[in-house]
């Protein structure tokens, strides 16, 4: 089985890297409007799935810096499955402007500990939507390293391929740090990071390299 793993990698080397790199750019290049535009595509993507995500970030992204909740929740309508997550996005940016006056790549590489910078965005109440998975995306798709979305994609094919006992995504921050540690080690042994990991196991499902 693990061999399907390496042999699939192998076809998917160049692509995995060029999207990894493309994550990489956006951490060195992307402005703080840049930044938040990944933070706005996260909390869509939550519960749809990252095609949907990418089309209502879309959808939104002339007024996803300006625009109000009624301006975004209208272009939501039709795209997205909960246009009222237009709410969560409102809510977020108004948060970041007034607490750190949006300074979005200032205040993410403020945390020296790779846990806290996660948990800042995950447990944070007035980041809206996002949770330890999503926020785990997020940082991913900003170029941080080392971070496991553990949607239930992930899961059930981390069960199907041993590493994990149950199939559901977990429950608390406990088990979800415990899973990490597991698609950690498990990389190791592929020979392999656990962001390649991660977009292998969603290639694999989905047929391409997801965002």
């Amino acid at each position: 089985m693990y061999q399907e793993l390496t042999r699939a990698y192998d076809e998917r080397k160049a692509l995995i890297n060029a999207r990894l790199r493309e994550f990489d750019e956006i951490r060195m290049n992307g402005d703080d409007n840049r930044i938040f535009e990944e933070l706005a595509f996260c909390i869509l993507t939550s519960a749809v799935g990252p095609i949907v995500g990418i089309k209502s970030l879309n959808a939104i992204k002339g007024d996803l810096i300006c625009g109000n909740e009624k301006d975004l929740q209208q272009r939501l309508e039709g795209v997205h499955k909960y246009p009222e997550k237009s709410a969560f996005i409102v809510h977020t940016r108004g948060y970041l402007k007034n607490e750190y006056d949006f300074k979005l790549s200032e205040l993410i590489n403020s945390f020296d500990d790779p846990q806290q910078r996660r948990d800042f965005f995950a447990l944070n109440k007035n980041i809206k939507g996002l949770g330890l998975t999503q926020a785990s995306h997020f940082l991913r798709n900003i170029g941080f390293k080392g971070y496991a979305i553990l949607d239930r994609n992930v899961t059930r094919t981390l069960h199907k391929y041993g590493v994990i006992e149950a199939t559901k995504p977990p429950a608390s921050k406990k088990k979800y740090l415990e899973i990490e540690q597991k698609m950690n080690e498990f990389a190791v042994i592929l020979g392999i990071t656990i962001d390649e990991l991660d977009l292998l196991l969603w290639s694999m499902k989905s047929g391409r390299v997801p965002k």
